[in-house]
């Protein structure tokens, strides 16, 4: 049996494990923490179909969205409900802008219906506030829960025999199938991947792929259980300037963002987690070093666009975080490279990672010929 080694417990590195292990591979996970703590559960668990790029990135997130599905039917564990999205306008230039996109070839690529507001609240009840005017509906967009994936599916491997997991293992050096970590001890196999997230220069001969990367930090924050049931994901229009798939239609009749929006680059997202509480994000810095404090001002504008859409207060917060991913500076759907023979750095998904890890896990071995 060929032996395959996987660096990185997130989401990503955790998928190409598992189609490493179905690929018939007896694999090694190493992590280097007790348990991973990066973007991978720090995010809202969305499977977000409807805001990719057409071409390559929609076709990896359309491929993905399936796999999700289906590793559902035997996972339950990792919490997917194919509870798809709304994104609701509050102005008549939103509006404008929503109802000229759903007439857009791109929106019946995506399952993307235009809605009246009483359809918008007959869809999602818990939808209440007075300025709705229309919105988005996504049938493709699903949730997973960000903080039970990783390990549901490690569990799910462990089960099955023929791969093992080392948490609290940090690699440090990189040979030709090699791996060498604090200890000194080495690890081979007949393949390496490496999917180490954020931390995407820390190995000696990952220069080439470092520069085509940059790191984003995000806040987010998480409420105590909500009264009322979301039946979908929800998003504001601050959204249709952040995701590439609504650049095929004008965006002017948006306006201008606030002042606070604009300098944190922020948009909402708004998700039910399974114990009833609300995620609630996010913002977006670009530029190193981060701040290492959360900032007040965009978590009150925040709550303030769930008050105005649900016409309810959110509940109390119960936490408040941080993270930061990697992201490809061109628009690449992620990095992928041969930092030693037999050893692959696959990162930068960006934003796309929760959505798009099963086929990029998927594409990786076709690409270095494990699966045709």
């Amino acid at each position: 049996m060929k032996r395959a080694l996987v660096v990185g417990a997130g989401v990503i590195g955790t998928w190409h494990a598992l189609e490493l292990c179905r690929a018939g591979y007896a694999v090694q996970h190493l992590e280097a923490e007790l348990a991973p703590t990066g973007a991978s559960v720090r995010n809202f668990g969305l499977v977000w179909v409807s805001g990719r790029r057409s071409g390559e990135e929609l076709d990896v997130a359309l491929r993905a969205r399936r796999r999700w599905e289906e590793i559902a039917a035997v996972v339950p564990g990792i919490g997917f409900r194919a509870n798809g999205s709304l994104t609701v306008a509050q102005t008549d230039g939103e509006r404008k802008v929503m109802e000229e996109f759903a007439q857009h070839p791109d929106a019946d690529e995506r399952s993307i219906a235009f809605l009246e507001p009483e359809q918008i609240r007959a869809r999602n009840p818990a939808i209440a506030g007075a300025d709705i005017t229309a919105g988005l509906y996504c049938t493709l967009d699903a949730t997973v829960e960000p903080r039970l994936v990783p390990s549901a599916l490690r569990s799910h491997l462990l089960a099955q025999g023929s791969y093992d997991f080392h948490p609290g293992t940090r690699i440090v050096e990189a040979g030709d199938q090699t791996l060498i970590d604090t200890t000194g001890k080495r690890w081979e196999a007949d393949l390496v991947i490496v999917a180490t997230g954020a931390a995407y220069d820390e190995l000696p001969g990952t220069e080439a792929i470092a520069a085509q990367l940059r790191r984003v930090r995000l806040q987010m924050l998480e409420t105590e259980p909500f009264a009322g049931i979301l039946t979908t994901s929800v998003a504001d229009a601050d959204s249709l300037r952040y995701y590439p798939a609504y650049g095929v239609v004008p965006l002017d009749a948006l306006g201008a963002q606030n002042e606070i929006a604009a300098v944190h680059h922020l948009q909402l997202l708004l998700v039910q987690r399974a114990h009833g509480g609300l995620t609630i994000g996010d913002t977006h810095a670009y530029e190193e070093p981060f701040d290492f404090a959360l900032v007040e001002e965009p978590t009150t504008e925040l709550l303030g666009r769930v008050r105005r859409i649900l016409g309810t207060e959110a509940p109390p917060i119960a936490r408040r975080w941080a993270g930061v991913y990697s992201q490809c500076t061109d628009g690449s759907v992620c990095a992928r490279g041969e930092i030693r023979p037999g050893v692959f750095m696959v990162t930068g998904p960006g934003g796309r990672g929760m959505t798009c890890s099963p086929a990029i896990a998927a594409d990786t071995l076709r690409l270095i010929g494990v699966t045709q």
